[in-house]
């Protein structure tokens, strides 16, 4: 098995290096706090063995999240929404009969135009549409057996799905009845789309595609050797972030984090520890972003770094009894809340998994909705 196949082996049984997520700009006034302290450690209540892969803030009183039960069990493995309303957690049905697996991704072009990706029991991709009355699945034409997808994006009239097919990056655009197929000419696999770009790795090195001139080409990245991206944030076209890791052996694994100032990318050096990873991004559309991920170095501590003017810090949870690790897999901004939300799950003493929703909020609240 190659490198980057037991990567995505891994991803695929513990939900983990995706995700997707959009914020909405919020007025804010001066000064901006210095950091963020933890809040509060709650929980969607998965089924046992659950784990959540993606969040997404329309407002803070809808908030979205994908993710799995029943983790290790291949009969009772399946995917699952969930919908928060302002005061409590919801399961989302979808009315189509055939079960989805691990439900990795979460885009929404409205909030009654809310898509989800991963896999389906049946060997396609699972790509469902809807809102809070359920979802229905999506079958786009093209799509074949064994095709893989990671992450999506939606904007109204245009939803972009991306992932693999074989050896190379594999992207699906459309809506409706009407999609189209197309794979990356380099070999790799993309993970996140976001503002018309999508981010991954080609088994070696950082993969980053854009979409310009009416098809998707890849941008020059400076050499990282290991390098991989697993979530991008974009602000616009000349600001985004991109973040993964450097695989430099079984078990060594440094964070990476490519910044985008509209000519080229360059990487952004983040502090702490030299092994943490880091999975998921998000912004709050000014310059401010959050990464979220895991550090083995202090595995029961939630783990994310804040970075603003090219600075970075990290801020950590408290551990709580029980846990021996916590993997944090993606992050969404609550708009004029001043507050991010990070999802994954929990580890105990015995292996059992249990899903988390982290709060992040600043120590001394100055921004105004």
């Amino acid at each position: 098995m190659t490198r980057r196949s037991q990567r995505r082996a891994l991803s695929l049984i513990l939900a983990t290096f995706v995700a997707l997520t959009q914020a909405t700009p919020t007025a804010h006034a001066e000064p901006r706090p210095a950091a963020e302290a933890w809040q509060q450690s709650t929980s969607v209540r998965l089924q046992a063995d659950g784990s959540l892969s993606d969040v997404l803030a329309i407002t803070p009183n809808d908030v979205w999240a994908v993710g799995q039960q029943e983790i290790w069990d291949v009969w009772k493995n399946r995917g699952t929404i969930r919908h928060w309303n302002g005061s409590k957690w919801a399961e989302v049905g979808v009315r189509e009969g055939t079960a989805a697996g691990n439900l990795r991704g979460l885009a929404a072009a409205s909030p009654s135009d809310v898509w989800a990706v991963g896999d389906g029991h049946d060997g396609l991709p699972y790509l469902v549409h809807g809102d809070t009355a359920g979802f229905d699945r999506v079958r786009p034409q093209g799509m074949r057996a064994g095709d893989w997808l990671g992450g999506i994006d939606a904007k109204p009239g245009r939803v972009v799905a991306v992932g693999s097919r074989e050896k190379n990056g594999l992207i699906l655009t459309g809506q409706g009845n009407t999609w189209t197929v197309q794979e990356t000419k380099e070999e790799g696999a993309l993970y996140a789309v976001s503002g018309g770009f999508a981010v991954g790795d080609t088994g070696t090195e950082p993969l980053i595609v854009h979409y310009s001139g009416g098809s998707w080409k890849s941008m020059p990245l400076p050499s990282i050797p290991g390098g991989y991206l697993r979530d991008v944030q974009v602000d616009s076209s000349k600001r985004a972030v991109a973040v993964g890791g450097v695989y430099r052996g079984p078990g060594e694994t440094s964070p990476l984090a490519l910044v985008w100032n509209g000519k080229r990318w360059r990487e952004l050096p983040l502090p702490g520890s030299s092994e943490a990873r880091v999975y998921g991004v998000t912004g709050d559309g000014k310059g401010r972003y959050w990464m979220t991920g895991y550090d083995p170095a202090r595995a029961a501590e939630p783990f994310m770094a804040r970075c603003e003017k090219n600075r970075c810090e990290i801020i950590r949870g408290g551990a709580k009894p029980g846990r021996s690790s916590v993997r944090l897999q993606a992050v969404t901004y609550l708009a004029g809340k001043g507050t991010v939300w990070a999802v994954g799950h929990a580890v105990d003493a015995a292996d059992r998994y249990t899903d988390v929703v982290e709060s992040f909020a600043p120590k001394t609240t100055t921004e105004k909705s």
